[in-house]
């Protein structure tokens, strides 16, 4: 996990020894599950250090700290399970379908002993009444449009909206910005970056919910 504080502090995120501590446990289950189930498609442990780990993590010290976050089609985790160990404090909801997957971050939550972190098995569309968190997160979820119906609605007013949008995100928001409007929210933070041993730029927005009429 040195290969991970090295990488997180170029991005100025400093993990503790108990931090890169549950990453080792992640990454020894999802190497294990994933060569059973296809989890992730990645093959190589570094790659899913930077490309997993690492790319969740960076928009976690512009996130509060504290607050209920839902990630909608989390999969093996990503990025709910990383924003969580680095912030213990934040209530975190993991929104996948799939029963294997669903099975593997409950694995996750007894090995590394987190709290205050649940599995939800369900799509975010069938999810009951208007709850509405303090942060929603989506990472390769759908298109960007779909992407934003599916999860805007989850997200409280004053709350975050943050979306992995690869490296078309300018593109994105250009041809959205009607749809962007529509669910009253505004962009705050645009990081753009390139993780280590990649050559393209990634970009991963985080949107605040407005009044109505603002």
């Amino acid at each position: 996990m040195h290969f991970l504080f090295q990488s997180a502090v170029r991005f100025g995120i400093t993990l503790t020894d108990h931090q890169l501590e549950v990453f080792r446990l992640y990454l020894e289950e999802l190497w294990s599950w994933n060569r059973k189930f296809n989890l992730t498609g990645l093959e190589d442990r570094n790659r899913m250090v930077i490309e997993l780990f690492l790319d969740s993590l960076l928009p976690s010290p512009f996130l509060p700290e504290e607050g209920d976050l839902l990630d909608v089609g989390t999969g093996a985790g990503f990025p709910g399970l990383p924003l969580k160990i680095h912030c213990s404090l934040r209530t975190t909801y993991l929104l996948e379908p799939n029963s294997k997957k669903v099975s593997f971050l409950r694995q996750v939550i007894r090995v590394t002993g987190l709290k205050g972190v649940e599995t939800i098995k369900n799509h975010v569309e069938h999810l009951p009444g208007e709850v509405q968190y303090d942060m929603v997160t989506a990472r390769a979820l759908a298109e960007f449009g779909k992407s934003l119906e599916c999860c805007a609605p989850r997200v409280k007013q004053g709350g975050l909206l943050v979306l992995y949008l690869g490296a078309r995100a300018e593109d994105h928001l250009k041809e959205s910005r009607r749809l962007v409007a529509g669910h009253h929210l505004k962009v705050t933070k645009t990081l753009s970056y390139a993780l280590p041993g990649k050559g393209s730029e990634r970009h991963t927005v985080i949107f605040r919910k407005q009044p109505e009429g603002i």
